[in-house]
């Protein structure tokens, strides 16, 4: 079973079908006892990080997501999602993240021919061998929508970077940890497969 965490977020009926769409019980849910029973957990979002972490706190759902990652629970961030895992932003000065890996998040700089949202599909390059993307091509296509980036404070754990005015560490992982700041929903096969490889771990 996978868990879906449900902070009222967003986003979320697209990384269920996608679940499913792989064959996987897609349980969407901000229940601590259905959280931690289960073989997979994503916290997808889209949003303010402000507002998430809030949202987070309120639902008492910040300690069940460290209990999931204590547990060496497979645990994927989208998105947002991502953001949330590490420990700033500066969309919000003075909110803490989760913590849950070393690294802050910031704005995407302001630049000739770039657009603030980031919105469509970026290639990717493979700075580190990365689980997650296990028979996807350097070079692939997957599909962000974004304003903040992520500036991870351990370069081993980036995966995955894309270049968009800056470059932006687009995929993380550590242990039972993994994040992407694109969809992999909303990425057509390549993102099914990085679904996919996630699920099978």
């Amino acid at each position: 079973m996978v868990a879906i965490i449900d902070y009222d977020a967003g986003n979320i009926r697209s990384v269920e079908k996608a679940v499913a769409l792989l064959g996987h019980e897609a349980v969407v849910t901000g229940d601590r006892e259905t959280i931690l029973s289960a073989d997979h957990v994503i916290l997808p979002g889209v949003g303010a990080f402000g507002d998430a972490m809030d949202k987070l706190q309120k639902s008492g759902l910040v300690g069940v997501i460290h209990e999931t990652a204590d547990q060496k629970i497979p645990f994927l961030g989208i998105c947002l999602g991502l953001q949330l895992m590490f420990e700033s932003s500066e969309e919000a000065p003075g909110v803490e993240g989760l913590g849950l890996l070393p690294g802050k998040i910031v704005r995407i700089p302001e630049g000739e021919g770039v657009k603030i949202p980031h919105i469509g599909w970026n290639s990717l390059s493979f700075p580190n061998p990365g689980r997650l993307f296990q028979g996807i091509a350097e070079g692939a296509y997957v599909y962000f929508v974004h304003s903040y980036y992520l500036q991870a404070g351990d370069p081993q754990i980036v995966t995955a970077a894309t270049e968009y005015g800056t470059l932006i560490h687009a995929s993380v992982e550590r242990d039972n940890l993994f994040a992407c700041q694109f969809h992999p929903e909303k990425s057509s096969e390549t993102g099914l497969k990085i679904l996919e490889n996630f699920l099978n771990f």
